[in-house]
């Protein structure tokens, strides 16, 4: 391939990637069949249907195949058939995925095959002009996919792959995945004694640890410190409410999908709850509210429940049950502004407080040609959608506009963050409902007597809690900062002599707050030293017969960084001083 094509499209590369890996397979596993191979972000894929057993092992010799083709050099052509002609290609090549695509496309539609040597694939294109234009890709993995992303339908399997134009990309983009699987959180998870999975309980309800518990109770105590200070009012509500309920909401028009199916009790119908919404606005609704008190903020770390499908579950990333921070504020339309430069700013504050300074603002809103999807007012859709954008450019934030992603109630700003490889997370949301208010008749009295209906900010500031700690898991490969580490400094014993010693500092250690854990097992020094080192503590502190007559320890940080020898004082104060300002490198 000429350069200058580099910047045509890379996306043409990797689908004709797409089409060589599907030649490659259909030379080596005669009988399977095919069904899609698109390019997407950052490679290619191709689903198949057959009686083999993919497995990692195959994937070296599908690439040697891969790699004749290429250099075969064979021409990628471009033929228009009818449809007629089409049925007929793919029913003597009894390709039944083919035929069926075929059959959803409309008479008058222009059908395009494109062939390379003895192979043919029905297809819009566009390609590369020879399969010789591919020359670096690899091939990645195997994982199951339904056909059409219907679960009703047959389980194929997939092959994921990557190209590029040169050998360069290629290296450092699999040097770049390298680091992604070292920081996977599923395999931190696992090996820090976090959370776990069972599938005897159910698939995608994560259970959390005892390690994973004092982390999550140090990510929930400080959020609602925070909130507390910032006039947020901490609420608690069940984990199921009746159907009409959700009914009022719209939730059962425009969520049920994601929804999990009504429970019988006492003639009612419950659901399990996919959101916080409708009983905040229930506690709002408790009381005959004035204009003096507005805004009311109200806050709570809510367990909700969301019926994802099994192919999209990963680690924490995807659950059906997680914990969202979930507040929603009540103010009058001349507040609106002022919220969400408060929100602004504890969003910020928040994402830092964990480390996060890189991030990019996004202003979602409305598809207007899709107008089935969201409710209410057009006239009001427009007015609160042009006011986000001024508030946003009036704080002097550079922002994107994310069309079509509004949620089906009102307009956001939502923050993505980046990790430390430049992968973008969303975390923060902040979403203007007009239309909840109204449809639970949610009302205060105005300074002239007269009832008026509030506005409702809905926001999320980390998010889902679970999601939240995935992304913090992989953003410091597991050496999390000292201020949120479930263990900050774990004590070793170099002989038995000392045992009773180093009890007796750990439980200094424990009195002044900090999180320590002492090992006197029976074992030699360095094997201790590695378990605490693989188990990512932030600081280790050895103690000897010298250590103990000295009244001192031997610090050192993770990773092996000597601190040398320090009194308990010494240490106390360093690790608090640490925490006190939330040191994040």
């Amino acid at each position: 391939m000429e350069e200058n094509d580099k910047e045509i499209n890379i996306d043409t590369l990797r689908h004709s990637a797409s089409h060589i890996l599907a030649q490659a397979v259909k030379r080596l596993f005669k009988d399977t069949k095919l069904a899609i191979g698109p390019s997407i972000e950052n490679g290619f894929y191709y689903d198949f249907d057959s009686e083999h057993r993919f497995v990692p092992e195959d994937l070296p010799i599908i690439e040697e195949e891969m790699r004749k083709i290429i250099e075969a050099n064979y021409p990628i052509v471009k033929k228009i058939v009818t449809k007629d002609e089409a049925r007929r290609i793919f029913s003597e090549a009894n390709e039944t995925y083919k035929l069926e695509l075929l059959d959803e496309i409309s008479d008058d539609t222009e059908i395009t095959i494109y062939s390379q040597g003895e192979f043919a694939d029905l297809c819009k294109g566009p390609h590369v002009s020879s399969t010789g234009d591919v020359k670096y890709f690899k091939l990645l993995n195997v994982a199951g996919a339904y056909w059409r992303g219907n679960e009703a339908n047959k389980m194929l399997q997939r092959i994921y792959g990557t190209a590029f134009f040169t050998s360069s990309e290629l290296e450092e983009y699999l040097k770049f995945l390298s680091e992604v699987q070292k920081r996977d959180h599923r395999k931190l998870g696992k090996t820090l004694k976090l959370f776990m999975f069972d599938e005897k309980i159910g698939v995608g309800l994560p259970i959390w640890l005892p390690k994973g518990g004092i982390l999550r109770d140090i990510i929930e105590k400080f959020e609602v410190s925070v909130h507390q200070k910032r006039g947020y009012e901490l609420i608690k509500t069940p984990h199921i409410g009746l159907s009409s309920l959700w009914q009022t909401s719209g939730h059962l028009s425009h969520y049920k999908e994601s929804m999990y199916p009504p429970m019988e009790a006492d003639n009612q119908s419950y659901i399990l709850k996919p959101m916080n919404c409708p009983f905040h606005l229930r506690v709002y609704q408790s009381e005959i509210r004035s204009y003096r008190d507005l805004p009311i903020r109200l806050f709570e770390l809510g367990n909700v429940y969301r019926y994802e499908k099994s192919g999209v579950l990963h680690g924490l990333l995807r659950v059906r049950g997680f914990t969202m921070d979930d507040a929603h504020i009540f103010c009058r339309e001349d507040q609106i502004t002022e919220e969400l430069y408060n929100l602004m700013d504890l969003a910020k504050f928040m994402l830092h407080s964990f480390g996060f300074e890189d991030y990019k603002i996004y202003l979602s809103i409305r598809d207007k040609s899709l107008k089935d999807k969201y409710v209410g007012d057009p006239v009001k859709w427009d007015f609160f959608e042009e006011r986000l954008e001024e508030i946003v450019k009036s704080m002097g934030i550079e922002y994107q506009v994310d069309y079509g992603e509004a949620k089906f109630y009102g307009p956001a700003i939502d923050l993505k963050i980046k990790d430390a490889l430049q992968r973008e997370w969303q975390c923060t949301t902040i979403q203007v409902d007009f239309n909840l208010p109204e449809r639970f008749n949610l009302t205060y009295i105005d300074k002239d007597g007269r009832e008026h209906t509030p506005i409702m900010l809905h926001r999320a500031i980390l998010g889902s809690l679970e999601r939240f700690i995935s992304i913090l898991l992989e953003h410091y490969g597991g050496d999390l900062p000292l201020w949120i580490a479930p263990e900050q400094i774990r004590i070793l014993s170099i002989s038995e002599s000392v045992n009773e010693y180093v009890i007796k500092i750990r439980d200094k250690f424990k009195e002044n707050g900090i999180r320590c854990v002492a090992d006197i097992e029976n074992e030699r020094l360095n094997s201790k030293i590695r378990k605490a080192e693989e188990e990512k503590i932030p600081y280790i502190a050895i103690i000897g017969k010298n250590e103990e007559e000295n009244g001192t320890l031997s610090i050192r940080k993770r990773h092996g960084e000597n601190l040398g020898s320090k009194t308990f004082e010494e240490i106390l104060n360093l690790l608090k001083t640490e925490i006190l300002h939330k040191c994040t490198k």
